[in-house]
């Protein structure tokens, strides 16, 4: 047994229920985004967020003690992503990273911004062209210190 093997038991429940990721964030009281990640396997469960995920997916006692060890962050198999939808978001970095990077340092200075204090917003947003996609990432800024 190990995570790999839970996430995918998970995904295979949501889909034999029908669940979408949205109502199951309902049931853990945190985003759809946190929840989704944390159910794929790239977030830490709390003990309550763990007997939680067993009782809505049917996980044993082991299945849901993996839920709460932390997690090898980055799940995807290549370097340069192959699912054409994570790879537009490599492309995004790829293009825009050093406008990101520059624009974040003009503004803050020297620093990064924080992927572990973050949040995530996706939504949808109607358009007459066809309906986009919009994604705000807000991270702590994070500014490099002298010593």
């Amino acid at each position: 047994m190990d995570r790999n093997q839970v996430t995918q038991k998970i995904l295979s429940a949501k889909v034999a229920r029908n669940m979408r990721w949205t109502e199951i964030a309902t049931h853990f009281g945190q985003s759809k985004e946190w929840t989704t990640a944390a159910l794929l396997g790239q977030m830490t469960f709390s003990r309550a967020q763990a007997d939680q995920a067993q009782q809505l997916f049917g996980l044993t006692d082991e299945e849901a003690a993996w839920l709460q060890i932390v997690p090898y962050k980055g799940s995807l198999p290549t370097a340069v992503p192959t699912d054409p939808l994570i790879y537009r978001w490599y492309e995004i970095v790829s293009v825009y990273g050093t406008t990101i990077k520059e624009l974040i340092h003009e503004e803050f200075g020297d620093g990064i911004m924080s992927a572990i204090d973050f949040s995530m917003d996706i939504q949808r947003e109607a358009d007459p062209k066809g309906d986009r996609v919009q994604v705000v990432l807000s991270g702590k800024f994070l500014p490099y210190k002298s010593y």
